[in-house]
């Protein structure tokens, strides 16, 4: 089975897509690292490299876990499997 996006541990909320192409309505594969073990989701969106994938539902005002790390607050409602950008989460920074 190929990759498509990878996620740090299961406690993050979003993958990282690696691979080019993925175009919405496809079941996409990931790989889960520190647990070592396999996900699938099925994407809402197109999702371009290096961008994110949502693994769960998100309301705003929710915090976005990436790497075990406090990435953002989202801003516009994220249902699983959508792109998860700048659109619908903002930096606490600033």
């Amino acid at each position: 089975m190929a990759i498509d996006f990878l996620v740090h541990e299961a406690a993050d909320g979003v993958g990282v897509v690696v691979v080019e192409g993925l175009k919405a309505n496809q079941e996409i594969s990931g790989w889960v690292m520190k647990e070592d073990q396999t996900i699938t989701v099925k994407i809402l969106n197109d999702i371009p490299i290096g961008h994110k994938v949502a693994l769960k539902d998100f309301n705003v005002g929710d915090t976005v876990i990436k790497y075990n790390t406090d990435i953002g607050k989202v801003v516009a409602p994220i249902k699983k499997g959508e792109h998860l950008h700048v659109h619908n989460v903002k930096t606490k920074r600033w």
